[in-house]
């Protein structure tokens, strides 16, 4: 471990699963407390610039929708207003600690969240806010996972905090198959080739063509986001 954090601008993806805390749906009240008190605890205690983007499985996820016979683009944004709802939740539950938040839309919607601005995000990160980017891409076809590595990419992030509700990326599912092998570093052309369903293929694209490194770890373990950005080797390390 080190005395000063080894990124100084991350950004934290972090699943609507997360939020449900293996209830499948909804929002778990004791889950999202916590997760946004260690936020604020990071933001407070190392200084590090952070952003997140909130995922919306919990409520509606496009692929399933769209897989039940609904119109993809219908499917997909619904899924994006899914997001919106989370993100307004994380930063209700982040600034109760006293910590100020922006919510950015993809999807213009201003009585609850402004606009996405590339540049007004950074003025916020630099000036110590949390900022949450909700509604993806704005975009049907396009992911929550996309969305991290392309937000990431716009403002420069160090590197994308992936939170799962597993402890890293394994050769098959450790739910089902304990013998499953936990991968401790992997390349961005490893998760392509093996198919390993860490992020989809846009993603992951993103993340290689623009050499920005991902730390998968599990959300559920406390001071987990703490130790990924001080250097702790936790998790599974993709460049």
């Amino acid at each position: 471990m080190v005395d000063n954090p080894v990124y100084s601008r991350v950004l934290l993806k972090i699943s609507g699963q997360a939020l449900a805390a293996g209830k499948g749906f909804g929002i778990e009240p004791k889950t999202i407390k916590k997760i946004a008190e260690e936020i604020y605890n990071v933001v407070d205690e190392t200084k590090v610039e952070l952003a997140v983007v909130v995922g919306g499985g919990n409520i509606f996820r496009g692929i399933a929708g769209s897989a039940r016979g609904m119109d993809r683009g219908t499917a997909d944004y619904m899924g994006m207003l899914a997001t919106v709802i989370n993100a307004l939740a994380l930063q209700d539950a982040i600034e109760k600690f006293g910590l100020e938040t922006r919510v950015q839309s993809a999807i213009e919607m201003r009585q609850v969240a402004e606009p996405y601005i590339r540049r007004r995000a950074i003025r916020h990160l630099e000036k110590g806010r949390v900022v949450i980017f909700a509604a993806g891409t704005g975009n049907p076809f396009f992911s929550t996972d996309t969305t991290a590595a392309l937000r990431a990419a716009e403002i420069s992030a160090d590197a994308i905090l992936m939170a799962k509700s597993v402890d890293g990326v394994y050769d098959s599912d450790p739910v089902s198959n304990p013998e499953a092998i936990k991968y401790k570093e992997l390349s961005y052309i490893d998760i392509l080739n093996r198919s390993l369903g860490v992020m989809d293929s846009t993603a992951v694209s993103l993340c290689m063509d623009n050499d920005i490194p991902l730390i998968v770890f599990a959300v559920s373990e406390e001071g987990n986001i703490k130790k990924v950005l001080m250097g702790e080797e936790i998790g599974t390390f993709v460049r």
